[in-house]
């Protein structure tokens, strides 16, 4: 069933497509929230796409997630064996994850059956399978031989405590408070941070200093220039100056840039410092300054002099000492900044100056920006076209090296020989070992001799993870080859991910796909809300506040949240805070809902923007509305059809039919149509779907017409009415099954099977039957009358309700209109008013003199008014006192009108619609 149709019949030439590839989930554990709202938007698209008819194909797959899965993995081996990677070399510990990654594919897989994703499996993908792996081999080498992939020294996120380089969104931005104390791994007391150093730079030949504010002071060591700003008046004597460096027996320049300098920043003066500040890095470009490397890959200090062996933190602490010694610290001062940790280990980000690959990206970036300016590309919501258009045109080299064992090994050689690098580049990029000697003989031009005696040693780093998953929409289908999938599938027609990452993994497929495939990957990008606890924090593994989705799908308890907490990878220092929230959340656990209500329940919060503060108890609302469902069918299977039943009529057109059938129809006309324009592309408004379908349910068919077919059980068999509401019920509840069924597949499925005549449909399940959208019984007139009728009837219930009368109590009711039509409307659907008011019988009278005394009455608008016969129902003194209050303050509210009425400016001031 959940094959593309082409897999199973012939298709139309022309047939319309609908393609999406599944984000592929980290191999780091269990899907969260966040993807079961993924999970719930996609596969409610395919169902729709699939019941259209189209050829649908929903490819699932995951990611190897390089970094997060090292570290789980390195931290379980560590656990249970007391031993690091180190211990175990490369290649058995490259098995342990491939191992460890067998097990939590399969736990993803079931997750996301449970959730109801109809994923076409046997198509399913791993980043690091042989296909995809065979993609990344391709892309790199020819990224490399088109001039885009090179090697060179820059500036990359550094991790000590991962002894890795990481991505930009591996990189958590913190707010540092005033004095804070930090906790950084790998150093056993808490860091002195919130803080703003005052530090004096003597200026050569004279008794002046500079004075520079800095929140790193142990990076002084490495400043090879301090910045001033060419206007700025108060060092214009100092243009061209020396300072001396405090630590190192040599001077640096002022320089001026005016692009680095806030004249009304700080002290006006900024350290520079190219070897550990993105900044710095660029302006020591700009100025041909040299850079100076002051620590290890460990944090530790490398550079010679009073600080060299210490840790990064440590040296901090020292080199204030050192300075107030010299008279050179002019002062600490708390200051609330922001700084970037690693969200893997918590460390603090060091940039560091290394040899790594990088991708140019700038023609790629132009490209895609372009595609979007020109619609090609639709974003979804637009007001995330600016992100986009301020990441590509503001693109930095990516650096994809990282320095793990768990991943694509980076297919780059390093020539030697006899022990000496050959030339100034060495390296030599191939798909092999032996393409690589080839290319290593052409390149050095060796000699045959020399040729087979070369050394050619892989580059031991591996491929940023974001590499291969930018090659996924045709890495899974079988690129570089032209497969029968590439041809069919590809381009997809869809990606619909959550917004955080519109850059960091978005962007990159345009850019991979427009320059392998020369197609975009997708036609539009749809992002979704992202999923937050109920107090607005992202559901992170960090904070031990994610919710699994078979959790919420099957219930659980406080008890076995706060075991899971404890089974998983959580820091045992935030166990407690974890625990706490749970609690709060919820006290009593979670109670079971199904798969259906955490769909329904996901998809109606698409309407909150960009965060969904989750309440458990919408979803626990939206599983009432599923047992609601159960009881429609059991009401229609045990209690509106006769045993045996089969409908007469399955087609409406020109069908003389009672009101209530008319308007049933018109309202699912209006259900499905909101349905459809919920789901269409260029909108995907879930909110609006869920809402039409809830509606239709819950107040049209549960409040209204099923009410109204309750009466007809009291008629035989074999009347005509009977028969007609007969047939319109079943036919509106298998339709509106269909409408559903692409938001809750699992109730919808199983209630369509057990409805009478299922078989006759053709179709082995609802997924295959073909959506309702060939329902056309829209009709304003039949609306109009119904919503009079509906109208009066909300009015008598809630006269029923201020006289305290029960539904025993079933008084008499006359109706008075303004004119004929309504009274005939009144008069020829009184069964209705009866049957959903819960009164006796239904008069339409000429006036309100022909109303008999003792009733009670209530102006529905401006048309018609109802009158209750209260006569021995009520006592009448007591009414009669509480009428009489409400007449005083009418009264008073009468005359302040009048008076305003009375003012010389009514008439030309007030508008005449309120007047």
């Amino acid at each position: 069933f959940f094959k593309p149709r082409s897999d199973r019949e012939e298709v139309p030439a022309d047939a319309k497509k609908f393609v999406i590839v599944l984000p592929p989930p980290n191999v780091t554990g269990y899907l969260h929230l966040g993807h079961a709202l993924t999970s719930a938007v996609q596969d409610t698209l395919i169902r729709y796409n699939r019941m259209l008819g189209h050829d649908t194909l929903y490819l699932p797959g995951t990611d190897h997630a390089g970094i997060a899965t090292q570290v789980v993995v390195e931290k379980r081996l560590k656990a249970s064996t007391g031993k690091s990677r180190h211990d175990f070399g490369r290649e058995d510990f490259v098995k342990q994850v491939w191992s460890w990654k067998e097990d939590h594919a399969g736990a993803i897989q079931k997750q996301l059956r449970r959730c109801g994703a109809s994923l076409d499996w046997s198509r399913e993908r791993f980043t690091m399978d042989d296909q995809c792996a065979a993609a990344v081999l391709e892309a790199f080498v020819k990224l490399h031989e088109d001039g885009l992939i090179y090697r060179a020294t820059r500036l990359v996120n550094w991790c000590c405590a991962l002894q890795s380089a990481i991505s930009d969104v591996e990189v958590d931005t913190i707010e540092v408070e005033k004095n804070a104390k930090l906790a950084v791994p790998g150093y056993e007391k808490k860091v002195d941070m919130g803080q703003l150093t005052h530090i004096a730079y003597k200026v050569v030949g004279s008794d002046e200093e500079l004075v520079i504010a800095t929140t790193r002071p142990e990076t002084l060591i490495g400043d090879t220039a301090v910045a001033i700003h060419p206007e700025d008046p108060r060092f214009k004597h100092l243009h061209g100056k020396q300072l001396q460096c405090p630590f190192r027996d040599e001077t640096i320049p002022i320089i001026l840039d005016a692009k680095l300098v806030d004249m009304e920043f700080g002290t006006g003066a900024v350290k520079v410092t190219p070897a550990h500040d993105r900044n710095d890095f660029e302006t020591g470009i700009r100025h041909s300054l040299p850079s100076i490397v002051i620590f290890d890959l460990k944090g530790f200090i490398c550079m010679d002099g009073p600080f060299k062996g210490m840790h990064r933190f440590e040296a901090r602490k020292k080199l204030l000492e050192k300075l107030e010694e010299m008279k050179l610290l002019r002062g600490v001062t708390p200051y609330t900044y922001r700084v970037g940790v690693c969200s893997r280990t918590g460390d603090i980000i060091e940039p560091m100056l290394m040899p790594q690959w990088f991708v140019d990206c700038r023609t790629m970036a132009a490209n895609s920006v372009e595609a979007v300016k020109n619609k090609e590309l639709k974003i979804i919501p637009d007001s995330h076209e600016s992100t986009w258009f301020h990441f590509l045109n503001n693109i930095e080299p990516w650096c994809v090296s990282r320095q793990l064992w768990w991943g694509h090994r980076i297919p780059a050689y390093q020539c030697t020989l006899n022990g000496t690098p050959c030339g100034e580049d060495p390296w030599i990029v191939a798909r092999s070992v032996d393409e690589a000697r080839v290319k290593a003989t052409a390149k050095f031009n060796l000699s045959a001799e020399d040729a087979a005696k070369i050394e050619l040693n892989q580059d031991a780093d591996v491929l940023d993870t974001w590499f291969s998953s930018a090659l996924w929409p045709f890495s899974t289908l079988g690129w570089p080859n032209q497969t029968p999938d590439m041809e069919k599938f590809f381009p997809g027609s869809l990606l619909e991910t959550g917004h955080d990452i519109l850059f960091f993994w978005v962007a990159r497929m345009v850019m991979m796909s427009l320059h392998f495939t020369g197609k975009l990957p997708f036609s539009e990008v749809y992002l979704h809300a992202m999923v937050r606890d109920r107090d607005g924090r992202k559901m992170s593994k960090q904070l031990g506040n994610v919710i699994d989705p078979l959790d919420v799908i099957h219930g659980i308890t406080l008890q076995e949240l706060h075991d899971k907490l404890r089974q998983g990878n959580l820091d045992a220092k935030e166990i407690p805070k974890a625990e706490k929230f749970q609690k709060d959340a919820f006290p009593e656990g979670i109670p079971e809902c199904g798969s259906d209500a955490l769909r329904f329940g996901l998809l109606s919060y698409t309407q909150s923007g960009r965060n969904v503060n989750l309440d458990i108890n919408r979803i626990v609302g939206y599983r009432q509305f599923c047992n609601k469902l159960w009881n429609v069918v059991r009401y229609v299977l045990y209690y509106a059809l006769e045993p045996g039943y089969k409908p007469q009529q399955t087609s409406f057109e020109g069908v003389d039919l009672p009101l209530e059938c008319q308007w049933i129809l018109s309202r699912l006309s209006v259900a499905v149509k909101e349905c459809m324009d919920g789901f269409t592309e260029g909108t995907y408004d879930f909110a609006l779907a869920t809402q039409a379908a809830y509606r239709f349910w819950l107040y049209e068919l549960c409040d209204v017409f099923l009410e109204l077919t309750k009466p007809l059980r009291n008629v035989p068999a074999t009347d005509a009415r009977r028969i007609l509401t007969q047939d319109v019920l079943l036919y509106v509840v298998e339709a509106g099954l269909r409408m559903l069924h692409p938001m809750m597949p699992f109730v919808t499925e199983e209630l369509w099977h057990r409805l009478p005549h299922w078989e006759s449909l053709g179709s082995e399940s609802i997924m295959l039957t073909k959506y309702p959208a060939n329902i056309q019984f829209h009709n304003e007139s039949v609306e109009s009358k119904m919503k009079l009728l509906m109208e009066s009837i909300t009015a008598l219930r809630a006269m029923k309700a201020s006289y305290n009368l029960t539904n025993k109590q079933k008084p008499d009711v006359y109706v008075t209109a303004t004119n004929a039509a309504v009274a005939e409307i009144a008069s020829q659907h009184a069964l209705i008013i009866e049957t959903l008011a819960v009164t006796g019988t239904v008069t339409a009278v000429a006036s309100d003199s022909d109303v008999p005394a003792g009733c009670g009455v209530t102006v529905v608008n401006s048309d018609i008014a109802v009158h209750m016969m209260l006569k021995g129902l009520i006592d009448v003194e007591k009414e009669v006192a509480k009428l009489t209050k409400n007449l005083e303050g009418l009264k008073k509210q009468l005359e302040t009108l009048e008076k305003k009425m009375a003012m010389p400016t009514y008439a030309t001031k007030v508008p005449e619609a309120v007047r």
